[in-house]
């Protein structure tokens, strides 16, 4: 391959759009090493990503021979911020009370109390919202293996749950304060963080983590 055929002065000069997938994973990993060229790591490396797409991971890449953990981690980087920052992009950054509360507009008025969990990725970025239980809020009731279950599958760096009191009454009971605990235990056992528990109503709200 000629110098200025090369993929990463390809790119310096055309852009990336103007470079293949297999091409730009060539210019990511830049150069082979003494077990192999940077053609025969781009293909390996390339097979594992049209067989496995987003769920890519660190082990998976090990299997390429000649791929060492400083190229993994460059990878596995270079996909986290475009899924962040161009896949996901029409998904809110949920990065403030408020902004909590705007995922809940559909719970506020209703005449049972649901309790409803946000997972959220490692910019803040929602993923998902899911609705746990509907009825009586519950230590019992609110399993950690039902809301995190998801945020697990989700690979979630971290939650927001939230649920609604039909009375009006914003004021946060025993169960409520049980509830909150119970998650920061377990999402400290999982890493994966509570970063807030949140109670609306149809006119107010707040903020009761502890």
């Amino acid at each position: 391959m000629s110098d200025n055929l090369r993929p990463r002065e390809k790119l310096q000069n055309k852009g990336p759009a103007a470079l293949s997938d297999f091409e730009l994973l060539q210019a990511l990993i830049g150069s082979g090493n003494a077990q192999r060229s940077v053609t025969q790591i781009a293909k390996d490396t390339h097979k594992l990503l049209k067989q496995h797409r987003a769920d890519l991971t660190y082990e998976l890449l090990e299997s390429v021979k000649g791929l060492g953990s400083a190229k993994i981690t460059e990878i596995l980087s270079a996909f986290e911020l475009s899924r962040r920052y161009i896949s996901d992009s029409e998904q809110p950054i949920i990065d403030s009370l408020e902004k909590v509360v705007e995922q809940l507009t559909d719970i506020r008025d209703k005449k049972q109390e649901y309790f409803v969990c946000l997972t959220l990725d490692g910019a803040n970025r929602l993923i998902a919202k899911r609705v746990i239980t509907i009825g009586t809020l519950t230590a019992s009731l609110v399993h950690p293996r039902e809301v995190f279950a998801d945020a697990i599958s989700d690979r979630a760096a971290s939650i927001i749950v939230a649920h609604n009191h039909p009375s009006g009454n914003l004021k946060q009971s025993e169960a409520d304060d049980a509830v909150t605990e119970l998650l920061v235990d377990t999402g400290d056992l999982l890493n994966i963080f509570l970063r807030d528990h949140v109670i609306v109503t149809k006119s107010s709200y707040r903020s009761i983590k502890t």
